[in-house]
C-alpha cells in the first residue's frame, strides 16, 4: 500500500518513513500542502497521512482540495492540534481518522491497517485467476490449493496484475506501486521481480506485452 506522508518536520518525517516502510508501506513524502493536492491529482496513494499545521497552507484546506479531488481517498489527519473541536472540524471536514500528536508509532500503524483491510474488502478479498488465488485480507497465494511463499515486493506486483487482470502495466506504472519516491532502483528491478514470480506461476501466468509491460489475461 501506498501512503503519501504530508507533513513539514523532517525528523518526524523521517522516523514515520522508517516506520511505515519496515511495516511494508510504500511511503512519499512531502512538506507542502500545495504539492500534495498536485500529487494527489496526478496519481493518487492509496492513503494519506495529513498534518494539518503546514508551512504554506492549512491542512484543512488541502484535505479540502482532497476530497474535491477524490472523495473515497483515505486520510488520518496526523496533527498536534488536540482539542475535542479540532477533532470534529477534522472529521467533518472529510478525515477518516485523526490521531493528535505526540502519539504512539504501535497506533498510527494499527490505525493505517485499518485503511488497509478496508481497502483489500473494496476492492477484492479474494482474487482467483485460473488456479491461482490470493486472499488480500491474509496476503496469502495459493496455487493449485498450495501455499506460494512471496517476497514482499513480489506480491505487491502479483497483487497490482491480479487487480488489472486484462489491462497491461507499464514498468514504470509498476515501479511507482513497490518503490517510494528517491528509492535507488535498478533498471532491470522489476524485471527481476517478474522473473522470480514466474518461476513460482503456472507458465504464461504473467505475460508480457513487448515494449510497453505486463498483463495478466483472463482465462
Amino acid at each position: 500500500m501506498q501512503v503519501l506522508l504530508i507533513e513539514d518536520d523532517p525528523s518526524l518525517a523521517q522516523g514515520l518513513k522508517t516506520s511505515l516502510k519496515r511495516e511494508g508501506f510504500i511511503v512519499n513524502h512531502l512538506q507542502l500542502g500545495r504539492l500534495a493536492i498536485e500529487s494527489v491529482a496526478t496519481a493518487a496513494p492509496d492513503m494519506v497521512v495529513l498534518d494539518l499545521g503546514l508551512p504554506d497552507m492549512d491542512g484543512q484546506d488541502v484535505l479540502r482540495a482532497i476530497r474535491k479531488i477524490n472523495a473515497e481517498l483515505p486520510v488520518l489527519i496526523l496533527t498536534a492540534r488536540s482539542s475535542l473541536q479540532d477533532k470534529v472540524d477534522g472529521l467533518d471536514g472529510g478525515a477518516d481518522d485523526y490521531l493528535a500528536k505526540p502519539f504512539d508509532t504501535d497506533e498510527l500503524l494499527a490505525r493505517l491497517r485499518v485503511f488497509e483491510r478496508r481497502l483489500s474488502s473494496l476492492k477484492h478479498a479474494e482474487l482467483v485467476v485460473g488456479n491461482v488465488a490470493m486472499d488480500t485480507k491474509a496476503q496469502q497465494v495459493k496455487v493449485n490449493g498450495a501455499d506460494l511463499e512471496l517476497s514482499r515486493r513480489e506480491y505487491m506486483l502479483l497483487k497490482t496484475l491480479m487487480e488489472n487482470v486484462g489491462r497491461v502495466q507499464t514498468r514504470d506504472s509498476l515501479e511507482t506501486k513497490l518503490y517510494s519516491w528517491g528509492d535507488e532502483i535498478a533498471s532491470n528491478a522489476i524485471e527481476v521481480h517478474i522473473h522470480h514470480l514466474r518461476k513460482k506461476l503456472p507458465e504464461q501466468f504473467i505475460r508480457t506485452v513487448r515494449g510497453v509491460g505486463y498483463t495478466i489475461k483472463a482465462l
